[in-house]
């Protein structure tokens, strides 16, 4: 990256980009918007991606290496940046910006105060109409449900009549106990808005005063005999209790806050959002990210932000993060002009209740984000859209329903550990994973190339004996040399050319080469490399596929690491007993053997249980203990 230079084009356009607060919009060669940004200085910003390392984040170097023009617009100030930044991610959604995975509003509540017979009604947007709302909701069917069990306490009206209350009769509602009857005049305009009134108590969290009026005026109508209004009231305040009971006390002092977090794995980004009204959690929400990958998390966070409130029906008054935002003032601005001119701040808290609802959040995000893998795990027609797609992107001659994936771990040329996992129809299949001690190199320093040529050779030299020869039939009745028996759809390597090239020899080698498809994946770009084809595919980020290889290459990552592990922690083992005078390797693996292959249950037996294994005389015994002591 020390000699990189930018296109000619673009040099002029940085030179000359003006010292103002803006946007900035890139485009690759096909005239496609790939980024949109902003900026204070929109010279300083633009051009820091072009000088010679940037960011140092892959993904900012894929990105620039495939801007071909940049175009700007100068706003009047940062806000009005950010609201433009945003406009046009949510109109382009760019390849390389981060974005919401769904752009949802979310329901509420909305009751028309404004009207002389007020109605409840719901709705996904909040609008300045004099109604007043209520939430937000994380779903539909909660706020249904909730209308479904205050109706029973607070029977408002849902037909369409105009209220007089001169009709001549109710409708069915009334006979049901489902509305109070206005229109023929059973409550006059005051009782109903009274009545409506209390319902928005409920509603805002505060329905203590409620019960106690309604807990009250039943006492006073058991004591007069009139037990039939006694039991209505008494069921007025079970369906109160019911809503309330639902939504967690957090503190009173809270009225009007949300909590956020956000939890990360293996790119994959979900963030969490708490809705506190009131002093109580109404509600909870996870939300996914894209291209949140090597993005840090104050990044991650503000991009959210500003997408996430410029649709929201309503903004609370204070927003509470698990980390500073660098734009925060900037996004506080911006909120409070959303707020029409109500001051919204962004804080940070380290301790006290606000910190525990940070954790809260951050454990729902994590467990958020476990759903989400786990419900794309379990889901059949996902999984058949990315191998369709991953088919068709790779050209492959049949759909990948088995894929093996190789890689290599290795740390300073010692215990080098090749993985295969196994992919059937999209899923896992670990049953058939398998590792490989490198031997061909363990001596010669790390050489990732040998070492995967060693593997892949082993693995197809497996294949051709168990075709060839009868299968080994194990004592419990299985076939040890199925696994070795089937080819994959798609051989998946870790690595880029060098590695890719490194397995078509393999392939040539046992006549493989038209009947294995193979493909080289390089974790830097996500780029993945067929061969004979020089320029490599990019899949989209929003690409099921690109998930799919993704999750492929990250689970042959994690097998290698886990047996590389396994394997260096066996060595340290060997190497402390062969260290002690009279121990050999056949003494050494009796010992581990023997216990279970644990160094410290070696150090804690007594010289008579050492002295139970194979070789092992009591002299030796006290020996070994002396040695691990």
């Amino acid at each position: 990256m020390t000699d990189y230079q930018p296109p000619e084009n673009i040099k002029t356009i940085l030179d000359n980009l003006p010292f103002k607060p803006g946007v900035y919009i890139m485009k690759n060669k096909e005239g496609k918007i790939i980024y949109v940004g902003k900026a204070k200085t929109l010279r300083h910003r633009v051009r820091s991606y072009f000088s010679v390392n940037a960011d140092g984040r892959p993904k900012t170097l894929q990105m620039r290496n495939q801007v071909t023009d940049i175009e700007f617009i100068v706003t009047e100030n940062e806000v009005k940046a950010l609201i433009l930044e945003e406009t046009l991610i949510k109109k382009h959604k760019p390849r390389y910006n981060i974005s919401l995975k769904d752009d949802k509003r979310y329901p509420y509540i909305r009751i028309t105060w404004q009207d002389a017979y007020p109605k409840v009604e719901t709705t996904r947007r909040v609008e300045n109409d004099g109604a007043r709302y209520f939430g937000p909701y994380a779903a539909m069917w909660a706020v249904q449900n909730t209308l479904q069990v205050l109706r029973k306490a607070f029977p408002y009206l849902t037909c369409d009549r105009e209220i007089n209350g001169k009709d001549d009769r109710a409708c069915l509602f009334y006979d049901i106990k489902l509305c109070n009857a206005p229109c023929i005049g059973a409550v006059n305009q005051a009782q109903y808005r009274a009545m409506v009134h209390e319902l928005m108590d409920v509603l805002g969290g505060k329905s203590e005063e409620v019960i106690a009026r309604l807990e009250e005026k039943m006492q006073a109508a058991a004591e007069a005999l009139q037990f039939e209004q006694a039991a209505t009231i008494r069921d007025q305040v079970k369906a109160i209790n019911f809503i309330t009971t639902r939504h967690k006390a957090v503190s009173p002092k809270m009225t009007d806050h949300d909590v956020i977090a956000i939890a990360r794995e293996n790119g994959e980004a979900a963030v969490q959002i708490l809705f506190i009204r009131n002093g109580k959690l109404i509600g909870s929400d996870s939300r996914m990210l894209d291209n949140a990958e090597d993005e840090t998390d104050d990044t991650v966070l503000e991009q959210f932000l500003t997408q996430f409130y410029s649709s929201a029906g309503e903004v609370p008054k204070e927003i509470i993060l698990p980390a500073e935002v660098e734009q925060a003032r900037i996004i506080e601005r911006w909120l409070s002009d959303k707020r029409s001119g109500s001051k919204v701040t962004i804080t940070v808290p380290q301790r006290g209740n606000k910190r525990d609802l940070i954790k809260m959040a951050q454990e729902n995000a994590t467990e958020g984000l476990r759903m989400m893998r786990a419900q794309y795990e379990a889901d059949t027609t996902k999984q058949e859209e990315s191998l369709a797609e991953l088919m068709r992107e790779l050209s492959l001659p049949r759909v990948p329903n088995r894929i093996e994936c190789f890689d290599i771990s290795t740390t300073q040329g010692t215990a080098i550990t090749a993985s295969r996992v196994v992919f059937t129809q999209g899923t896992p299949t670990k049953g058939e994973y398998r590792r490989f001690n490198i031997r061909s190199v363990a001596h010669e320093g790390p050489d990732d190339f040998q070492s995967m040529r060693e593997a892949l050779t082993r693995r197809f030299m497996r294949w051709k004996n168990a075709v060839e020869t009868p299968a080994e039939i194990a004592p419990d009745g299985v076939d040890k040399d199925e696994t070795w028996k089937k080819l994959p759809d798609l051989l998946l390597i870790d690595g880029g050319k060098g590695q890719l090239g490194i397995a078509i020899e393999v392939l040539a080698e046992f006549a493989l080469t038209d009947r294995v498809p193979v493909a080289g994946l390089a974790k830097q770009f996500e780029e993945i490399f067929l061969p004979g084809v020089s320029k490599s595919i990019v899949l989209n980020r929003r690409s099921p596929a690109l998930y799919l290889v993704q999750r492929v290459r990250d689970e042959a990552h994690r097998f290698a690491i886990t047996s590389h592990r396994n394997r260096r922690t066996k060595a340290g083992m060997a190497s402390r007993l062969e260290e002690i005078p009279g121990i050999g390797p056949k003494k050494r693996k009796a010992l581990l053997k023997h216990f279970g292959n644990s160094i410290d249950a070696i150090k804690n037996a007594t010289v008579e249980e050492l002295a139970k294994v194979p070789g092992i005389n009591t002299t030796l015994a006290e020996t070994i203990l002396a040695g691990l002591d």
